[in-house]
């Protein structure tokens, strides 16, 4: 990306009192139209998933679909082998025994659910990302991971940061700034 390519991202980050200060905000900026929200709290706040309008988790049905493509994988893997590539018979047992295909079956099921929550997560978080325009805000270092209940709002190219600034104060936040990103 060459320098002239560079468009800053605009935030407006406003601290709330209290986990309850913040949901109530987080809800009433969602009514007010703000949709690019997002909190930063020292704790896992409930509720607040449904205040900035994630809707339901995406992490169980990526776990389930590596789990089945793990069974899948694991029972074809053992039915190839045993019954089509290499059948040897053992005092005439059948050569496709799916007691026998049981654990194998499992292990895998249970390797790729746990390899497909660790790789969604970061995907769907899009880690590693080392940098948030937020961290340029003082504040936001010193308390975000202590004490303090921030929100912020990332506006678009036509976006009013005066009336994001203005609907966060009416809203009861303590501290309101306006962020604007610099090219690293």
């Amino acid at each position: 990306m060459s320098h002239s390519d560079f468009i800053p991202r605009r935030f407006v980050l406003a601290e709330f009192a209290s986990a309850e200060a913040l949901l109530e905000g987080t809800k009433s900026m969602r009514e007010k139209g703000f949709k690019r929200l997002d909190t930063h709290t020292p704790y896992p706040v409930h509720g607040i998933e449904e205040a900035l309008g994630l809707g339901r988790p995406k992490i169980p049905t990526i776990v389930l679909c590596g789990a089945i493509f793990g069974m899948c994988l694991a029972y074809s893997m053992m039915f190839y082998m045993n019954h089509v590539d290499w059948p040897i018979n053992v005092a005439g047992r059948p050569t496709h025994a799916p007691p026998a295909f049981v654990p194998i079956t499992f292990e895998l099921a249970v390797l790729l659910g746990g390899c497909s929550s660790f790789f969604g997560v970061m995907a769907l978080m899009r880690l590693p990302k080392p940098y948030h325009p937020v961290f340029q805000s003082e504040r936001f270092c010193e308390r975000a991971s202590i004490d303090g209940f921030f929100m912020s709002l990332e506006l678009d190219a036509s976006g009013d940061a005066q009336a994001a600034q203005d609907a966060a104060r009416s809203l009861g936040a303590n501290h309101v700034e306006f962020i604007e990103e610099v090219e690293r």
